[in-house]
């Protein structure tokens, strides 16, 4: 920004003194995670529909979920003691690369690992046709998990970021999109622009349970912390209407932000801390970048991301959130896995790259002047360190009244906004990862 620029937009600044508040969402944690998958699955009689000896698939996904390496464990212990034989699978469409190697990867960096779990990791790009449905969409499923005896899967239970439904992220979804690989994730995700994602996932998982692989799921439900709150095993014949119930739990969870907001400062984004990076109804963004189209959630006028998390591995989706981001982070993105994932999702607006410069203090310049106040001292800041974690949030002291009014918030206190000499800022949730 050049000199002219910089005087023009010298006063739409982040003020000097900005406003801790933490948000006392209910801790809703699990004890002893790893006690509570055992009692679970002990109780679930999964074993019961499977012969000594089955070779028994476990599907897991690519989602930053608390314990699952610990949940997945339990799972292959359970099935090593009832004398059968687990492999795991990576039930993740068209993530890592949608290569059967970076998917390996991918769960590798979650500690799921063939030492770790004391078990084969099976990861192909095969997929079997089962097909088609009623509306004419073809059915595929993982080659390996198909040649099985019985398939599990472990998926986490969660509104998706692209629609609303009474059956969004969960056993269905995963059932459903997760175990047809790249070439099934694509696919449905073309017939979810025509049909609705959530009927696709209704239906297609409909015909892989009609196939008797299934024998179940561990689902997992989070609390707004992200802890794990509960772990349910469910039989394959209740898991579409068990899904729909777990989803208006962890919906009447969900952590939102405390109030409207024009400017807000996210310091990272990934592929481990939402699908699309940053949580889109945290942010309040459409699937093709609308704004503010959840009623649910606080309106957010603009949103600046500051860097990529280093676990989202390049992966870029869904930084056409944003408004406005830094040099860095866009030198931070891996194209090739960023495309892929733009396109199994049939959505490249979400990696649409927006405006972005060299330091944080160009990037608020410029946006706050989008910001739509006349007066810039109304121009109302709110700084996260992603979408994941919104127990403690700064403000600015414009939204003292609006914030403070939330029966759940504490004003906790007041600080001088953190700058380094480079005009970046320096995050007040702890260290911040800077990239390069």
């Amino acid at each position: 920004m050049n000199d002219t620029v910089r005087s023009a937009f010298r006063t739409l600044m982040l003020p000097d003194r900005l406003l801790l508040v933490r948000q006392h969402f209910p801790d809703r944690r699990l004890a002893d995670v790893r006690a509570e998958a055992r009692q679970q699955l002990e109780r679930s009689g999964f074993a019961a529909r499977l012969r000594p000896g089955a070779r028994v698939a476990i599907g897991v996904g690519s989602r930053g979920i608390a314990n699952i390496a610990a949940i997945v464990r339990s799972a292959v212990e359970y099935w090593q003691n009832h004398a059968m034989t687990p492999f795991i699978f990576p039930a993740m469409g068209s993530h890592g690369a949608a290569t059967p190697e970076g998917q390996a990867d991918v769960l590798a960096r979650f500690g799921v690992t063939e030492q770790s779990m004391g078990c084969p990791i099976v990861s192909g790009a095969n997929v079997i046709s089962l097909g088609t449905t009623a509306d004419g969409i073809e059915v595929f499923m993982d080659a390996a998990a198909h040649g099985a005896d019985g398939v599990m899967i472990v998926p986490r239970v969660k509104w998706h970021t692209t629609f609303d439904g009474r059956l969004e992220s969960g056993l269905m979804k995963m059932t459903a999109i997760g175990l047809a690989k790249f070439a099934g994730a694509q696919h449905y995700h073309t017939h979810g622009q025509r049909l609705g994602l959530e009927h696709v996932i209704r239906t297609v998982g409909r015909r892989i349970l009609e196939t008797g692989k299934m024998v179940g799921g561990l689902a997992i439900i989070e609390d707004a912390h992200h802890n794990t709150a509960r772990l349910d095993a469910v039989p394959a014949d209740c898991m579409e209407t068990r899904d729909e119930a777990h989803l208006a739990l962890v919906k009447s969870w969900m952590p939102r932000l405390p109030c409207d907001v024009d400017v807000l400062i996210v310091d990272e984004m990934g592929k481990n801390i939402s699908g699309t990076g940053m949580d889109a109804k945290v942010v309040n963004r459409g699937p093709v970048g609308e704004y503010n189209p959840w009623s649910s959630s606080p309106s957010i006028r603009r949103i600046f991301v500051r860097e990529l998390h280093p676990e989202s591995h390049g992966n870029a989706i869904g930084i056409g959130m944003a408004d406005v981001t830094t040099d860095r982070l866009v030198r931070q993105i891996a194209w090739e896995p960023t495309r892929i994932n733009a396109l199994s999702a049939g959505n490249p607006s979400r990696i649409r790259v927006p405006v972005h410069f060299p330091s944080d203090r160009e990037c608020l310049e410029w946006v706050a002047q989008t910001a739509g106040k006349i007066d810039v001292g109304e121009v109302t800041y709110a700084w996260i360190r992603n979408t994941l974690e919104l127990g403690r949030v700064a403000m600015s002291p414009n939204l003292r009244t609006a914030a403070g009014s939330q029966a759940d918030v504490e004003l906790q206190a007041d600080i001088d906004t953190p700058w380094d000499p480079s005009g970046n800022l320096l995050s007040p949730f702890g260290e911040h990862r800077r990239g390069t």
